[in-house]
């Protein structure tokens, strides 16, 4: 009896990613030679994302902070890895990839919206590969289905200390840009 063997899958160069990327409909991660297409939000999780970028965007202004959100590509060179993370803080001057100028590098603050096809990779390998960039300083996770936010924070090159909230009437400290965020205002008219 003969077996079908599956025909192993083509790895890509950062290079051909990027050629595919531009030109494609959707979004894809790139990770060490393999694209991944993402998958669309739930309302929750794009209002999620809207609240707190909103919330940056206004607390920014006219400090040397810009906000971005899921659209904006990320490139981690130690772990040739594209990625589109749901909320960003970079420091100005942007650091752009060498030669371009539509993929970033230097992220301060980090923010994933969690769900259930996500939560290993964002918790795990994500934030694994996110803490080999040297200027990461804050890592926020954050459930869609409950009053939930993870916000990691850097103590020292290899010691991340984490803070919990989970009711509503807490208040998310930002270290980094001396920031309160209400979980009230995080979870508006997010439905559970």
């Amino acid at each position: 009896m003969q077996t079908l063997e599956k025909p192993p899958s083509k790895t890509y160069s950062p290079s051909e990613y990027l050629e595919l990327e531009v030109m494609a409909d959707t979004r894809h991660e790139y990770i060490n030679g393999e694209i991944r297409e993402m998958t669309g939000g739930k309302p929750n999780h794009n209002l999620i994302v809207l609240n707190l970028a909103s919330v940056l965007h206004f607390a920014l202004k006219r400090q040397p902070y810009r906000a971005f959100v899921a659209d904006q590509r990320l490139w981690i060179p130690d772990r040739q890895i594209y990625t589109y993370p749901d909320v960003m803080v970079m420091a100005e001057p942007l650091q752009f990839q060498e030669g371009r100028r539509d993929t970033l590098m230097n992220p301060l603050l980090i923010a994933e919206v969690l769900s259930d096809g996500t939560r290993g990779y964002d918790c795990g390998e994500k934030f694994t590969a996110y803490r080999t960039i040297a200027c990461f300083q804050e890592y926020l996770l954050i459930e869609q289905d409950q009053f939930l936010v993870m916000h990691y924070t850097k103590q020292t090159e290899r010691q991340w200390l984490l803070q919990e909230y989970n009711q509503p009437d807490e208040v998310i400290k930002l270290k980094l840009i001396d920031l309160e965020i209400k979980m009230e205002d995080l979870y508006d008219k997010v439905d559970f």
